[in-house]
């Protein structure tokens, strides 16, 4: 029974590690992709697409989809979660929420590398205007990063009250699911900006909660 766990616990870890290259690899690859096409028809007819559906009201819905990663709002909302926790007594979660702020040096540190133009007029209807360079979607990696943790938190914490739990992870989930269509729909982004901005932040949200869990003290029974 032993060695079956044992073999398991190497198992488990391999996985894992096989999950992160491939992901790397994937992430690789369409940035070196997209910095040799930085314009693609594919990402054209995505964006009119889901721009079809446009009015002021859905305008005003997808900025408030993507409120949580404009700056400096999204540096307030990390550093008042962490406080919360903190002041909860879950200061090593409070520490590792922090954490994801580091993401906005890996963010910068890619667009500019790849340096691929926002869209512009030109292609899609423009709802917000922005900075900085397109690839990858800083929002999607921040809110997959972000979010994901807290939803991860949300079903490890049981201390914490299972109505309070589901409220935060479905609003979590909501916010993670919405946040590539909403950056495609404002125009500040081509649909695979948000392809990279995912798989960047998965891969970002490995270490995370690698180091999270593996530091994390063991629950008497």
């Amino acid at each position: 029974m032993k060695i079956q766990q044992q073999q398991q616990m190497r198992f488990k870890p391999t996985i894992l590690l096989s999950i992160l290259v491939l992901l790397i690899l994937m992430f690789s690859t369409l940035s070196v992709f997209i910095a040799e096409h930085p314009i693609l028809p594919f990402d054209i007819k995505v964006s009119l697409l889901i721009q079809k559906l446009q009015s002021g009201w859905m305008d005003q819905l997808m900025l408030a989809i993507s409120f949580f990663g404009e700056l400096p709002y999204s540096l307030l909302s990390v550093l008042l979660v962490a406080g919360i926790f903190y002041w909860q007594k879950f200061r090593r979660e409070a520490f590792y929420i922090a954490m994801v702020l580091f993401s906005g040096l890996i963010i910068l540190g890619v667009k500019n590398l790849v340096n691929r133009p926002r869209p512009t007029t030109f292609y899609v209807r423009l709802v917000e205007v922005n900075r900085f360079q397109s690839y990858p979607s800083g929002h999607v990696l921040s809110y997959v990063l972000f979010f994901g943790f807290l939803i991860i938190l949300m079903r490890t914490l049981k201390q914490i009250p299972q109505v309070t739990r589901n409220f935060i992870t479905g609003i979590s989930a909501f916010l993670v699911l919405m946040i590539a269509p909403s950056r495609i729909y404002l125009g500040a982004h081509w649909f695979t900006d948000t392809i990279g901005g995912f798989l960047l932040g998965i891969i970002c949200l490995f270490p995370l909660c690698y180091f999270y869990f593996r530091n994390k003290p063991v629950e008497k029974v």
